[in-house]
């Protein structure tokens, strides 16, 4: 393609104009509440001496503070409003710049107060904000059907243009609208209930509700943004304290930005439709297409992201993510793994070599992998569509050749070679990696550095999601012993128990799974399901002041007196009993809830709820677990309870610790550091680990105050 002289630019411009004059590009023109005034005689003399040309000086409009000698070299089109210019600098990092506009093209634009506008080869149709340094652009243009990103239809526009974003399903058929201020939990609504043809068309009425349809709105630059040797940036809507360096391309994007959550864009950057979170950073070369980043999530070193939602606090970096619905807090950090079509509900990270998607079993579209929070499948793991997994499940690395339907909470699983069934070892992380299990709790915190929360994201592992999974589990075990060893004795020697299994055909497709050491894991299930139970009452109740006795008459007034969910859905991140999530969209079919903001003020409201909610279902997990009614209980046995949890949390401590211990005294671990000394240099010492000191210190002061409640 022959490269577009000056001439040429006019030439569009003027053409331009003359199109949209007057029509377009006028709804969001507010003049930022500033008094502007026609050139002065004088003033015109000095920006045509300045090498400044206009199409009409009679259209260009400044403020009294508007100086021209700092306007150089540069051609206005259209109606444009230029606010103060003063002799000063604009710094970031180690740009400095002198206010003004030097060597750019300019067309029907507001430009705010003190900016450094320098060889921007053609701005058109922008507000741009106070304090912005604008440095070697290509083209900054917004064109009359600006929609920002949002998944919006315009005044005279077909529906095949309107952008979609399909997630969960490579087929396409579980699509949502994009619009700024989407969260997981608004797309999973939407993607799920798909037989629901009222509740979709309110979808789509709700988003179209919030936008105005009219052609013609401005792109925006928030104040204080730096944008520099960038090429194409078209429709955009970039929020305040952004820094955009050497992007390619960014179009039809809305850049959620602010002084105290500011967004980066890096070099080599693609973005195209969709929406970025506020304290982003999207770095060298990475793309996105059709897509909504959360707050405080990053893509990095080549990473793409097409039709995908990622939710809050997530990294993303070299690899290759489709079709998918991402909760908070996901990490997927190499380069020969990808993640196509699937739900995956957060707290989640996918290793090298994971290959979840791909077309693996059908010539049709990608069906889908759903998994709950935790989902953690290993080095070079690939799975058939469709799969479900249960909530923090480890997959070890190997080729899954048939769909699977995992319904064991915090299980390894694996496959077993010259074996056709899979291994399943549930309560995996209790036994044996209880280290990564509290830490996830420690770092998921300490990560989470949105200043708005614009939901609340459960991220104990124990919860009543996960305490409802372990009971089901133990549960079918229980039942899957007693019809495959009916003679099996009440108390088993340890090397039975650790060669026994029973056999699930409903684990994967053809040939089932293998369950190993049952028996031990109906055991760990029942004793971190007490845990939780009395950690979850320690929690609510206060037990600094409060008796035994009064504790156990208030658990037996909440079981009388507040009702019981026992199913429940992970909604974004939020954990909502399934009755409350029915009721929701009960009332956006009513249109009770006519708008996003209605349904997002709904998911605080229930939040509300969900102390209680947890507190009752606790009840009901305890008198599942020891078969006894709360209502029959003494005194004593909830002493136990209660002293048996400072038991479990010690065990905890203990397991944390050594977990990590093991990089330390293993001599395999060891063998490549000269001494103690060194190895101690370069991995820290354990005496010094953070994570393990505050897990000790919580243990401690769990112990005391359960000791001091029990005896008062």
């Amino acid at each position: 393609m022959s490269e577009v002289t000056s001439n040429d630019m006019k030439k569009i411009s003027k053409n331009f104009i003359k199109k949209n004059k007057d029509e377009f590009f006028y709804y969001n023109h507010n003049l930022q509440n500033r008094t502007y005034r026609n050139l002065q005689a004088s003033e015109i003399e000095t920006l045509v001496k300045n090498n400044n040309s206009a199409e009409n000086w009679n259209e260009i409009y400044v403020t009294d503070s508007f100086d021209p000698n700092l306007v150089v070299n540069t051609e206005f089109y259209g109606r444009v409003y230029l606010g103060d210019l003063t002799k000063r600098y604009l710094e970031y990092n180690d740009l400095r710049l002198p206010v003004g506009i030097y060597n750019s093209l300019i067309f029907s634009c507001e430009i705010g107060n003190n900016v450094a506008i320098r060889n921007v080869n053609y701005l058109a149709h922008y507000i741009i904000g106070d304090e912005c340094i604008l440095f070697n652009i290509d083209e900054m243009i917004t064109s009359d059907r600006s929609k920002f990103g949002n998944g919006i239809l315009k005044e005279d526009e077909d529906e095949s243009i309107r952008i979609k974003i399909e997630i969960a399903n490579e087929n396409g058929g579980r699509w949502v609208l994009p619009f700024e201020g989407m969260l997981p939990s608004d797309a999973y609504l939407w993607s799920r209930h798909r037989d629901d043809d009222l509740l979709m068309n309110r979808f789509v009425e709700i988003t179209e509700s919030m936008f105005d349809k009219h052609r013609g709105w401005y792109g925006t630059v928030g104040d204080k943004c730096v944008i520099k040797h960038c090429r194409i940036i078209k429709d955009a809507k970039i929020g305040g304290s952004a820094y955009i360096k050497g992007a390619n391309k960014i179009k039809n994007i809305t850049i959620q930005s602010s002084a105290e959550e500011p967004s980066q864009i890096g070099e080599g950057v693609e973005l195209v439709n969709g929406i970025v979170g506020y304290s982003s950073k999207i770095f060298y070369g990475s793309k996105a297409v059709r897509f909504i980043m959360g707050r405080n999530t990053q893509l990095k070193y080549g990473a793409r992201l097409i039709n995908s939602i990622l939710g809050d606090n997530s990294t993303i970096s070299c690899c290759e993510l489709l079709n998918n619905l991402i909760y908070p807090f996901h990490e997927q950090h190499h380069n020969n793994s990808f993640l196509i079509a699937a739900t995956i509900q957060g707290q989640s990270n996918i290793a090298a070599g994971a290959t979840i998607g791909s077309n693996h079993n059908s010539r049709a579209a990608d069906g889908e992998i759903f998994a709950e929070r935790g989902f953690w499948p290993g080095l070079c793991s690939n799975f058939k569509h469709n799969s479900k997994f249960a909530a923090f499940v480890l997959v070890a690395k190997g080729t899954y050749s048939y769909e699977m339907n995992i319904t064991y909470p915090f299980s390894l699983v694996s496959s077993v070679a010259g074996e056709d069934s899979i291994s399943i070892m549930p309560g995996y992380w209790f036994l044996h990696n209880m280290y990564a299990m509290e830490r996830n709790n420690y770092k998921f915190r300490k990560r989470d550095t949105r200043l708005i929360k614009e939901q609340h994201i459960e991220l104990d592992y124990l919860a009543p999601d996960t305490a409802s999974e372990m009971l089901n589990a133990f549960r079918r075990i229980t039942k899957l012993l007693m019809t495959q060893h009916p003679e099996l004795p009440v108390n088993i020697d340890k090397s039975e128990e650790d060669t026994l299994t029973v056999f699930d055909k409903d684990a994967m497709n053809k040939y089932g799974a293998i369950i190993r050491n049952p028996v031990r894991s109906i055991n760990i299930y029942q004793k971190m399901l007490r845990y939780y139970v009395a950690v979850s009452i320690a929690s609510y109740y206060d037990l600094t002041t409060m008796t035994v006795g009064e504790v156990l008459s208030e658990l037996r007034s909440m079981k009388s007196n507040s009702p019981l969910y026992t199913e429940w859905e992970n909604v974004g991140g939020q954990l909502i009993p399934s009755d409350n999530v029915q009721e929701l969209l009960g009332r956006i079919k009513n249109k009770t809830l006519n708008s996003w903001t209605d349904i997002h003020t709904a998911y605080a409201d229930l939040l509300n709820d969900y102390p209680v909610q947890k507190m009752r279902h606790c009840i009901y997990i305890l008198e599942q677990t020891v078969t006894s009614d709360i209502n029959k209980w003494s005194e004593d046995e909830l002493r136990e309870l209660m002293v048996g949890s400072t038991s479990i949390k010690k065990y905890i401590y203990k397991m944390a610790y050594s977990s990590r211990e093991k990089d330390y005294e293993n001599e395999f671990k060891r063998m490549t550091y000269l001494n103690e000394k060194e190895m101690v240099t370069v991995l820290g010492d354990i005496k010094d680990n953070d994570f393990l000191n505050n897990l000790r210190q919580q243990t401690d002061e769990y112990a005391k105050m359960i000791g001091e409640f029990i005896n008062r």
